[in-house]
């Protein structure tokens, strides 16, 4: 899906990491959440309460998920975090991203 349609964007940004990771929120009519939102060239980790599924728009990144060993993603790739968990991203080329917090 290369857009959404019929949602409303929340004006806030969410600023991570002194700027260099920013994202916007966009809620759907069926109470759905997902960030849309980029990254800078850097080491990031994040915590979760819900399962997310992120989805790399562009760019290229490795992953280290809860108890697996490191993963690069690139571009038009995804990955799913645990909820209640913790997980960090190196981010090799600056990086678009979709997150999806599933429920």
């Amino acid at each position: 899906m290369s857009e959404f349609k019929n949602v409303t964007i929340v004006k806030q940004a969410n600023v991570y990491f002194d700027g260099k990771v920013n994202s916007r929120t966009v809620l759907f009519a069926d109470g759905s959440k997902k960030t849309l939102g980029f990254m800078q060239p850097g080491e990031y980790t994040f915590n979760t309460a819900d399962p997310e599924l992120m989805e790399i728009l562009a760019g290229e990144l490795d992953v280290q998920l809860p108890g697996c060993d490191w993963q690069t993603i690139k571009g038009g790739e995804s990955f799913n975090v645990p909820g209640n968990a913790a997980f960090t991203m190196k981010v090799k080329t600056a990086s678009d991203y979709c997150c999806s917090f599933l429920k």
